[in-house]
């Protein structure tokens, strides 16, 4: 892999370990701003990740 943001793209589509805490991580700073995170599986693999901020 490549270094800097294009090498860091190409891991993250690839690497499949990892703690599982970064989506429990994100909805913790998204209510801190009243805001809401879900993570639902997309057919074919992955996962769809919606973070939704109220509106002003």
């Amino acid at each position: 892999m490549g270094t800097g943001p294009a090498g860091d793209a190409a891991r993250l589509h690839t690497e499949r370990s990892g703690s599982g805490l970064g989506l429990s991580v994100v909805r913790s700073i998204a209510s801190a701003h009243g805001a809401t995170a879900t993570a639902r599986p997309r057919p074919g693999g992955g996962l769809v990740a919606t973070v939704g901020f109220p509106g002003g």
